[in-house]
């Protein structure tokens, strides 16, 4: 049985106590983006770069004619970084603001039983506990 993480944010529309995530990778690690927050997914074609921006930034990215920041999921997670030009990347929402998340692949949509959510245990990398809303057994 493995562990796969759940960043804070579809079959059928889940029932009580469960909840949908769409399943990306970033170094050969699954994660899960809340499908009530993901917008679109798609390839970055090109990326303007922020100068002095924080590292887990790579730039701007125009989406449908909307210019959004493009944050790295390996960058932001310390994984070491390939290219980022032809990188898939999932739009989502966050607080109000649109986001381009850019990360190695994506897998498909899992419906989670809450009572399959596991407290985030404290010897955890603090890095990557204060970016999870909780890991999930599946």
């Amino acid at each position: 049985m493995s562990t796969a993480a759940a960043i804070s944010t579809v079959s059928d529309v889940p029932t009580a106590g469960e909840e949908s995530y769409f399943t990306v990778f970033a170094g050969g690690e699954a994660f899960g983006l809340s499908v009530l927050h993901t917008q679109t997914i798609f390839r970055i074609q090109s990326v303007t770069p922020i100068p002095l921006g924080p590292a887990d930034i790579v730039g701007l990215v125009n989406l449908r004619g909307k210019i959004v920041t493009a944050v790295s999921l390996r960058r932001r997670l310390r994984i070491p970084v390939d290219e980022v030009k032809n990188s898939l990347a999932i739009a989502i929402e966050h607080k109000g603001e649109n986001f381009a998340l850019i990360v190695d692949e994506v897998g498909d949509v899992l419906t989670l039983d809450s009572s399959m959510k596991v407290p985030i245990p404290a010897h955890f990398d603090p890095t990557r506990s204060r970016l999870l809303s909780g890991l999930y057994k599946v």
